[in-house]
């Protein structure tokens, strides 16, 4: 609109009279106009911006996608840049007017930098701190997971590796020290507001930061230390693992599991690089997309890292302290594999599995003993860990029922001290002493539709067997990962069929629907993040990738143990429901609490001098509503101060009718210049009004009070006209019914019978640009009928596509980016509405009567739209 603007108020200004007032020519007022014109364009399209960001932020709180803090910042910013941008012009347009604009608006600004600041928990006073020393409580220093293992040592007196862990002051004196906070940052949102599109090539780049980074004097020093107490204790020239402790990681609902590095076997020379890993390992891939639909911010995770002595495992696994596919079964599972863990938890190597009952004490009720063809070990004083093949004992019991029974007597141990279920990681060695190396909160899930193993049809059935990991059913076509290259080409809704079940297969986790590996278990790590995101997963499935194509359209129903050809609605009856993760997270939490200061509006009524003032905003929202409004009004008066309002608004006559509707054309909306008082309906070449007058007039309003046809335009001269009316009573701006107008532009602000409302409007070629803004309120009845009323037309907007926030009486609605002819057919709607819901706040009580208007009106729009069979009409043609 504004690029075909070329002159303004054309022919308005005829001749070159001098203003005996205020001293200026007519030029010179011209001139003046012409700049604050200029300003009054800028300030629509930066109130346009302002409302779409806006609209953008609620999408994200209350939609199903997921968002990180990079999204809440830009938008955050991007709000503020436009609101400042609205007050700067306003205050061009009526200069220094609106100057205490500016301190409310920095005061907003405040608000919403405190919930952005502190959001990060305080950091701990020391940079390591022995195992011995920790509890639960210090989880905000050490990281959940260390709390963890120093809570079981002060609590239980189980056996844990000696060791300590490299604190969160650690790990930001690391970040500071080298100023990587601000480029991580940056590289974050130089991908856009948490697009995955280049996850591989940023996790590189940050990881990379990280690795080159110098580890602080400071920090060195004290990790050497640490290290030398350990040794005191575990042997001179010890070998450690280093493993990740992030905040947050291990609590109840976010296990990170298998998300961040562990280093194994790692010698005293190796420490500060090994630490460096471990903590790069925060941006991995699987860990951001972790994060992000988790909505976890990123500042919230400050990386510490635990290191235990090196424990030589003979044999090494995991404990359910309780069934995590049936809330019901309180059985204890015992998984266990030769060597350490590491190949239980990844998933690299089937599994042995013992099944403890607890009913009239622990006894064995069940054991299945698997083929387990390789084991990780360390080789002691290389400093490396290896995965050798197994021969000799690989279909031997990788524990003895003795040991499985004291594992099983631990799991209740610290069941009863973390008071919920628990998932454990344990390791034994040849001597036969047990230590405990992790143990975290268990989530079980729901039984549904007949429980596992309970198959729905054989007919059609691929391939079956296997364990089921994570319980559910869905249907999708198959993409087969084999390398972590491949999932940069993974498409979302694929079932992903794999070899094996590596936790870094998670950072594709949001996209898919299914998994089915040949190997890994209900134990592995991409097992836990499969129940956490409802993602039907079934593994150890002997054939899978030989069975399955990719391409191929299957069924996988993890609760059945098959994989079905196709799309199988008799399974997919049984499929549960993915809860959306709405109002659940840390990330919608931080939205909420920035848009308590950005999005609510209490400027609602510009009539009231006592509220609707600078002082009395209260968020952005607030100063975008005051700033449009005074911008109309100030453009209006703009001509009354310099006596020219006569020749710039043309009163509408309408039938022979004196309208109380009048016109100030910006540019090009009259069809040709206008020497009179009045203007015609066909003089206005205003695209967004003529839509707006078409659903104004579409169908004769029959009440309440009911009228027929014949009486329509006395009651439309009744409510819209006042024939007596003299140009020398000017009435308050208000009052009146204000069309501020261009060819593609329109600016409604009325006063209709006891309702007021504002109408903005852009209609252009370019859809992107395009918009309709619908603000409605007040009514001649009591507050809560005009409430209802508020929600009825709210109803009726939003099943047209227009998006809608309700306030007290009020409804805010908004219809952007479409094609001309969506938003001609917005404004109809818009226009019928004006006209048909007048007075329906005086029934909003009747129920059975607010139904049948509902209903009427329904078929009314639809009659109204269904006119729209042939291109927008050109009203200057």
């Amino acid at each position: 609109m504004f690029q075909k603007i070329k002159t303004l108020f054309r022919g308005l200004l005829t001749k070159p009279e001098a203003d005996t007032a205020s001293g200026l020519s007519d030029e010179d007022i011209q001139a003046e106009f012409k700049k604050r014109y200029h300003h009054f364009k800028l300030l629509l399209t930066a109130n346009k911006k302002a409302l779409e960001v806006m609209s953008q932020m609620e999408q994200a709180l209350h939609g199903g996608s997921v968002f990180g803090m990079s999204f809440i910042r830009s938008h955050s910013t991007a709000v503020s840049v436009n609101v400042y941008k609205i007050i700067e012009h306003l205050n061009n347009i009526a200069p220094e007017k609106y100057a205490a604009l500016y301190p409310r608006m920095k005061d907003i600004q405040r608000q919403v930098a405190a919930v952005l600041d502190n959001i990060a928990p305080p950091p701990a006073m020391e940079l390591t701190l022995p195992l011995s020393c920790i509890n639960r409580d210090m989880a905000d220093q050490v990281g959940g997971k260390m709390a963890g293992i120093g809570e079981i040592m002060s609590r239980t007196g189980l056996p844990v590796p000696p060791g300590f862990v490299i604190t969160t002051l650690a790990y930001r004196r690391l970040i500071e020290h080298n100023d990587l906070r601000d480029e991580i940052n940056r590289l974050l949102q130089s991908a856009g507001p948490d697009d995955q599109e280049n996850l591989l090539a940023l996790s590189s780049r940050i990881r990379n930061l990280i690795a080159m980074a110098e580890v602080p004097g400071d920090v060195a020093g004290a990790i050497h230390a640490a290290y030398a107490a350990l040794c005191a204790e575990a042997g001179e020239g010890a070998c450690v693992s280093l493993r990740s402790s992030a905040l947050g990681e291990d609590a109840a609902g976010q296990t990170f599991a298998g998300q961040f590095a562990t280093k194994l076997n790692v010698a005293a020379d190796d420490l500060l690089e090994s630490y460096k890993e471990v903590v790069a390992s925060k941006y991995s891939p699987q860990a951001m997309t972790y994060r992000l639909n988790r909505g976890i911010p990123d500042e919230d995770i400050a990386m510490c890292v635990g290191c235990m002595a090196m424990v030589r495992a003979a044999a090494g696994g995991v404990i359910y302290s309780r069934n995590p596919l049936d809330i019901r079964d309180d059985s204890i599972f015992v998984h266990s594999s030769w060597g350490l863990p590491k190949t239980v938890v990844d998933g690299s190597v089937a599994c042995d599995e013992f099944v403890v009952s607890r009913e009239g004490g622990l006894a064995l009720s069940d054991r299945r003993i698997r083929s387990k063809d390789r084991v990780f070990v360390c080789h002691e004083g290389e400093g490396v860990c290896v995965m050798e093949t197994l021969l000799e004992k690989r279909d031997q019991p990788s524990l003895d029922d003795g040991t499985a029974l004291r594992l099983a007597e631990a799991a209740v141990t610290l069941e009863e001290m973390y008071g919920s279920p628990v998932d454990i990681e344990w390791a034994v060695d040849a001597q036969g002493r047990l230590y405990f190396l992790q143990c975290r909160h268990l989530t079980q899930m729901e039984v549904q539709g007949g429980g596992p193993a309970a198959k729905r049809t054989t007919q059609g059935v691929i391939i079956g067997g296997g364990a089921t990991a994570s319980p559910g059913v869905a249907c999708g076509p198959v993409f087969v990962v084999r390398r972590e290259a491949d999932l940069l080409q993974f498409p979302s809704g694929a079932v992903l069929v794999s070899l094996e079940a590596p936790p870094r297969w998670a950072s594709v986790i949001n996209k898919t629907a299914a998994i089915v590996t040949e190997k890994g278990g209900s134990a592995g790590h991409l097992a836990n993040v499969a129940r956490e995101f409802q993602v039907p997963a079934i593994m150890a499935v002997p054939g899978a990738l030989a069975a399955l194509q990719n391409g191929m359209e299957v069924t996988v129903d993890a609760d059945g143990l098959a994989v079905y050809r196709g799309r199988v609605e008799e399974v997919l009856a049984h499929a549960r429901p993915r809860k959306a993760p709405e109002g659940q997270t840390p990330m919608h939490a931080i939205l909420r609490r920035v848009m308590d200061h950005i999005t609510p509006l209490h400027l609602l009524d510009p009539n009231d001098a006592m509220v609707f003032r600078p002082d009395k905003c209260r968020t952005l929202h607030d100063i975008t509503r005051f700033c449009h409004e005074k911008s109309v009004t100030e453009m209006f008066h703009f001509g009354q101060d310099f006596h020219f309002a006569k020749r710039a608004a043309k009163q509408l006559r309408y039938k022979k009718t004196a309208m109380k509707w009048w016109f100030i054309n910006l540019d090009d909306g009259f069809a040709h210049d206008i020497p009179g008082r009045f203007v015609t309906l066909e003089e206005i070449s205003s695209i967004p009004v003529h839509a707006l007058w078409t659903g104004f007039l579409a169908i004769p309003w029959q009440g309440p009070p009911p009228v027929d046809a014949k009486g329509f335009m006395s009651i439309l001269v009744r409510a819209a006209s006042n024939p007596n009316l003299e140009e020398s009573g000017q009435s308050a701006f208000s009052e009146r019914n204000f069309f501020m107008i261009s060819r593609h532009y329109m600016c409604l602000s009325s006063r209709f019978g006891f309702h007021f409302c504002t109408v903005e409007a852009l209609v252009d070629n370019r859809p992107q640009e395009n918009y309709v803004s619908f603000q409605f309120k007040g009514g001649a009845a009591e507050f809560m009928r005009r409430r209802l009323r508020a929600e009825f037309v709210a109803g009726i907007l939003e099943d047209h596509g227009f998006l809608i926030d309700i306030n007290e009486d009020s409804v805010f609605a908004r219809r952007s980016g479409g094609t001309p002819e969506e938003m001609d057919e917005a404004l109809r709607i818009v226009g019928y509405l004006l006209m048909h819901t007048r007075q329906l706040d005086m029934i909003m009580h009747n129920r059975p009567l607010v139904e049948t208007y509902r209903r009427r009106i329904d078929g009314e729009i639809a009659r109204v739209l269904a006119e729209l069979t042939s291109p927008v009409p050109d009203p200057g043609a």
